[in-house]
């Protein structure tokens, strides 16, 4: 009802129209993004920016009143524009639903896939994909390699690397993704592994301490994070962060895949017109 006649009695009973976006962004805290826009947006009266703290995110929501939507999002535009040269590497998408939502949109979008190689997220990254329609175009595969022999037949993780460095380390993330990219012949390759908790930290390695990969023809990257808060849900936190740290690089590494292609096609273009 409110979709149709409510919002159409409304309309025409109303002065002007109001329109918003919301920007996503990730990896940056609230107080970090409010600090960062303070001097230049989160002042503005029209439009307004107001920022709404998420799991691990923040949205910030641009607004404003116009005459007509076509007014108001040209209204809109240059704060967004601005928003996102401020936070060029955490914004993953305009008006998304899900960190999620927005992986597989430019996985699709880019014409790439991915695969995953899991650890301490137990194949949460891989429920977070499939439980989108149409993941399928661009997810193949996802290994739950919990125990260090899996890690070894399945994904070529090194034994030795595994003795030196640990299951949990930076150089065992970074062979679990290279080994799920090469077994499913995916685009990109990412990968989690750490302690949830509550027990098996250490000194060294303390509850919090993930490490997530990723691998593709664009390069390598891994995170390493410390994630615990210390509360009784932590187990439950960390895996949930640690799985959208990992779908935010599947994002990063799909937009540097997509700007190789675009710098292949250029050099392609200039050697043709020589």
């Amino acid at each position: 009802m409110f979709d149709g006649p409510v919002t159409e009695y409304l309309s025409r009973h109303s002065q002007g129209v109001l329109v918003s976006r919301s920007v996503n962004i990730f990896g940056v805290g609230e107080s970090a993004v409010e600090e960062r826009l303070r001097d230049t947006l989160m002042k503005s009266e029209d439009p307004t920016v107001a920022p709404y703290a998420k799991a691990s995110e923040v949205l910030l929501r641009v607004t404003t009143r116009a005459e007509t939507k076509e007014e108001g999002y040209r209204k809109i535009g240059p704060v967004v524009s601005q928003i996102l040269e401020i936070f060029p590497d955490n914004v993953y998408g305009l008006d998304c639903g899900s960190i999620e939502e927005a992986a597989v949109g430019y996985l699709k979008a880019f014409g790439l896939t991915a695969a995953a190689a899991e650890s301490c997220t137990g194949g949460l990254v891989a429920k977070r994909i499939t439980d989108l329609p149409g993941a399928s175009e661009v997810f193949g595969l996802g290994v739950c390699a919990y125990a260090n022999e899996m890690k070894e037949a399945v994904l070529g993780v090194r034994h030795e690397t595994l003795l030196k460095h640990g299951a949990v380390s930076r150089e065992t993330a970074l062979e679990m993704a290279r080994g799920v990219r090469a077994v499913s012949g995916a685009d990109i390759g990412v990968s989690t592994t750490g302690i949830a908790g509550p027990g098996g930290g250490t000194g060294g390695k303390p509850v919090g301490l993930v490490y997530v990969a990723a691998v593709s023809a664009a390069g390598e990257e891994v995170l390493e994070l410390h994630l615990s808060r210390e509360r009784e849900d932590d187990r439950e936190n960390i895996r949930l962060m640690a799985s959208s740290y990992a779908l935010s690089l599947v994002i990063r590494m799909a937009r540097q895949c997509k700007r190789g292609q675009k710098e292949e096609g250029d050099a392609g273009k200039s050697t043709r017109r020589a």
